[in-house]
């Protein structure tokens, strides 16, 4: 048997059009999907070893710029 919660969702969802539907659903998958992953707390160790590995790859130059970015979003 539907909350009254469920059956208010269920009146909305039903005055949407297709597009708006396919909207809503992804965001619910986000949702579920957020809760399902556990987050879990990392070691000073690996976070320390995490900044290393990210410095040593900006001083190789593997990175973007500002305005390399602003470029690239005009693209999606």
């Amino acid at each position: 048997m539907a909350t009254a919660l469920e059956r208010e969702l269920f009146q909305y969802i039903h005055q949407l059009d297709d597009a708006e539907k396919k909207s809503v659903l992804q965001m619910l998958k986000t949702f579920v999907r957020g809760r399902e992953k556990e987050v879990s707390r990392i070691s000073i160790d690996q976070y320390n070893k995490e900044i290393d590995e990210a410095i040593a790859r900006v001083e190789a130059g593997e990175f973007y710029t500002h305005e390399e970015v602003e470029r690239m979003s005009k693209d999606w």
